[in-house]
């Protein structure tokens, strides 16, 4: 009898020990208030779902190692990691559910990690479940923004072939990286709770697939109609429109499938042109009376000398006679392809100084 119960004590004890060892660990769900969203996110299989680019996860904490248990539907998206400011880790994740290992051997004190989602959309959808921090490590309450910057764009914006060093310009998902975008360098700068809604290859009037910016702008996972953002949940101060570029193409070409279906056999008139553009902006004004609106272009060849798109965004905005919306247009990079990092350095200076002079920021 006493053997048994020093057999079972000590199944017991080993129990414990194992039990205890499992649970060394800090897990922070998806659902922890401490945790800042940046961008669109959508809830899916008791997850966040980022599809956006710059989408991101964010967390204080007081620890030494972060992990995140995340899963992609394509296997083809980017994660940057970001830890005090400092890219520490990128992650290609898998189409299946999995634990990834952020960021190791940091000093036992406070950090700010960012679990940034440099793909946008079409590369995949990607579902964050939670992070998974040491054992002692503690939550400490979000961070909190100076500013907040939206931005709509296309493959400027998502930072199109910005890893292609070899100069190919090519735009799969390897070669993406929205944290360099211009878009992104200039949120920083400011401080900003910085949201984007961008695609590559979208236009306004016409794209490089049957649908435009117009059509999805208002959704929270844009391949999904019946998923309509909460324009209440976030409300910018500023609001950065860079498109046109891919609609200057494309009007062009009228044997292209999408000219076709938009437009038939005739070419948009500029009357018509400067119509959608005004629509468009009127709807981003109905959705946020009282941010500032800067209509920007550039910098690829839209705003080559000669080009006729960068005056019909001043007509359309002339039109409007809003104090609060401006026109803003980068200078043509003088380069094929589009903008290398380098170049989106010297975009987000510009904007930075637009911005600086506009908000007194």
């Amino acid at each position: 009898m006493m053997k048994r119960l020093k057999i079972f004590r000590l199944i017991v004890l080993i129990s414990a020990c194992f039990s205890i060892s499992c649970s060394a660990q800090t897990v922070v769900p998806y659902t922890d208030p401490n945790i800042h969203y940046m961008g669109r996110i959508g809830t899916k299989d008791d997850a966040a779902e980022l599809t956006w680019t710059a989408s991101s996860a964010i967390i204080n904490f007081d620890g030494t190692s972060a992990k995140a248990t995340l899963q992609d539907d394509t296997g083809f998206d980017f994660v940057t990691v970001v830890v005090d400011g400092k890219v520490v880790n990128t992650i290609q994740v898998k189409n299946y559910k999995k634990e990834y290992v952020l960021v190791t051997g940091l000093p036992k004190s406070p950090h700010k990690l960012e679990l940034f989602k440099r793909t946008e959309y079409e590369m995949g959808r990607l579902l964050f479940y939670k992070f998974t921090l040491d054992a002692d490590a503690k939550v400490l309450p979000p961070p909190v923004y100076k500013h907040r910057i939206e931005f709509y764009g296309n493959s400027i914006t998502c930072g199109y072939a910005i890893e292609d060093l070899e100069g190919k310009d090519r735009g799969s998902y390897e070669f993406e990286n929205g944290y360099k975008s211009y878009a992104n360098l200039t949120a920083r700068h400011f401080n900003a709770d910085y949201y984007c809604i961008a695609k590559s290859g979208i236009g306004v009037t016409v794209s490089w697939f049957p649908y435009v910016m117009p059509e999805i702008y208002d959704r929270t996972y844009a391949m999904d109609p019946t998923q309509l953002w909460d324009f209440k949940k976030y409300t910018p101060e500023v609001v950065v429109v860079n498109l046109f570029q891919n609609d200057a193409w494309i009007v062009l070409q009228p044997d292209n499938p999408n000219f076709k279906a938009r437009f038939g056999n005739t070419p948009p008139t500029p009357e018509f042109i400067v119509n959608a553009y005004q629509k468009f902006i009127g709807n981003i004004r109905s959705k946020y009376p009282n941010a500032k609106i800067i209509c920007a272009l550039g910098a690829m060849d839209a705003t080559k000398k000669g080009s006729p798109w960068p005056g019909y965004i001043e007509k359309a905005v002339d039109n409007m006679r809003d104090k609060g919306i401006y026109t803003h247009f980068f200078p043509y990079k003088e380069t094929g392809g589009h903008p290398s990092e380098k170049e989106h350095k010297v975009m987000a200076a510009d904007l930075i100084k637009f911005i600086e002079k506009k908000m007194k920021w």
